[in-house]
């Protein structure tokens, strides 16, 4: 069996610090099959200088790396976030001390695994899922095989989610719990969506994978009875899925009486009162809504398959049932116009009694259809490198007038952010008073 020296090399904290739950998956599946594993999380360690003697303590035969976020997607912001410098500087680091091979992965990684790859210096990478794919690299290692630098999962191969458990640390458990941050759990694997700039259904499957929702509140008594901890977020794509294992869910947390709240994001459709309410009695304490748009206009370029009336429908719903709602509304997109930015701001304005976070531009990533539209729209061209961030604004609007208009209308407004840097700056502030997330305490 192997030494396996995991890293999480995430250390953005914006909106809030997020548990390193893929590693934490990844450390379960590696050690059930009889290897060592050590867990280490650049953003807890906080000094690079702990990353050498944790690997000098180690000695590992693989070091693994997750690399979560490429960048911080905000184009109004002058020092985004950029990791793969980070990325690029760990690995310099673990060439100064061991010799092990070094194996990228992670949902950023997966998105443009070759071109990360080169640039970061690392000798592996592992595409999409990692529960077997690193097991069988480890084994080809150790018998001496030689094996593609990238290595990607077959279509009909994707991980069975009820196998699918972490291996939680009680340290970095409580260290996220005390900087404010959430810990993750997910329920579902998949996207059958087409958003035209999302890249979930090319990482994860366009098939939904659910865990049974018996296996999910058993991982939500044991975080409870074992850890403490009673606020959750379910990272899932989208949480109310059209077969209802949500609902499931929601269930079997209210017949064993577990005293959680849990956020989730949210689609502003196939979704109804009474849905909310029973939600609600489980634990549901935020709704975060990926409307995206703000008009008709926009929503169907960005191929999100409703209309604005039916978020409308959806806010109201939550302000009747008395569950907070977040918006998430992207400016700038395909077809925007100075007509469609004054009408989403006018469409925003009826969101009443909810908070509402604007975004100018949209990442451009590739292997999208936005990447394609990208370059039929003069935006960039073909063979123009994404690693560093580019994004997409509609020819039609002018990218600094608009934010100024974004700002004129959202001034004075505590429940409407833009940019989204003021947002982070405000949640930095709630967390100095014990608060978790966008609301609510553990």
């Amino acid at each position: 069996m192997s030494r396996i020296f995991l890293i999480s090399s995430n250390t953005i904290t914006t909106p809030y610090p997020v548990y390193p739950l893929g590693m934490a998956v990844l450390s379960s599946a590696l050690s059930s099959q009889g290897h060592t594993v050590y867990q280490f999380d650049y953003y807890a360690a906080e000094l690079s200088k702990r990353l050498r003697s944790a690997l000098l303590r180690f000695k590992p035969d693989i070091v693994g790396i997750s690399i979560r976020n490429i960048d911080g997607v905000d184009s109004t912001s002058s020092d985004d976030f950029w990791s793969l410098g980070l990325n690029r500087d760990i690995v310099k680091t673990i060439r100064e001390i061991t010799d092990a091979p070094v194996v990228l992965g992670g949902p950023a990684f997966s998105i443009m695994p070759e071109a990360i790859l080169d640039y970061v210096d690392a000798d592996y990478g592992i595409v999409g899922e990692g529960e077997s794919l690193f097991n069988t690299l480890i084994q080809r290692l150790k018998e001496g095989k030689t094996t593609d630098r990238v290595i990607r999962n077959a279509v009909d191969s994707f991980v069975d989610m009820n196998a699918s458990e972490p291996l939680w640390e009680r340290k970095l458990i409580h260290l996220y719990d005390e900087k404010g941050g959430t810990l993750g759990l997910q329920t579902k694997r998949g996207c059958t969506h087409r958003c035209t700039y999302c890249t979930y259904p090319a990482l994860e499957g366009t098939d939904l994978r659910c865990m049974q929702p018996g296996r999910v509140a058993d991982e939500v008594e044991r975080l409870i009875k074992d850890f403490d901890i009673h606020s959750l977020f379910f990272v899932d794509s989208v949480f109310n899925d059209p077969k209802g294992d949500h609902l499931s869910l929601a269930e079997e947390l209210i017949l064993r009486e577990l005293k959680v709240t849990w956020s989730a994001f949210f689609r502003p459709e196939k979704t109804s009162r009474s849905e909310i309410r029973l939600l609600k009695r489980s634990g549901l304490r935020l709704i975060e809504l990926g409307a995206d748009a703000a008009t008709d206009t926009t929503l169907v370029e960005l191929n999100k398959g409703f209309h604005f009336e039916e978020v409308l429908t959806f806010n109201e719903m939550c302000l009747q049932e008395q569950v907070p709602c977040f918006h998430y509304v992207m400016f700038g997109c395909p077809g925007e116009t100075d007509l469609t930015v004054n009408e989403a701001l006018q469409n925003i304005e009826l969101l009443k009694s909810s908070f509402v976070m604007a975004f100018s531009g949209i990442r451009i990533l590739p292997g999208t259809v936005l990447h394609e539209r990208s370059i039929q729209d003069g935006v960039l061209a073909r063979n123009d490198s994404l690693l560093r961030p580019l994004y997409y604004f509609s020819p039609c609007v002018d990218g600094e007038s608009m934010n100024e208009t974004i700002k004129k209308a959202f001034a004075g407004r505590k429940d409407r952010i833009f940019p989204p840097s003021e947002g982070y700056i405000r949640l930095r502030a709630l967390t100095l008073f014990g608060f978790r997330g966008f609301f609510g305490r553990n």
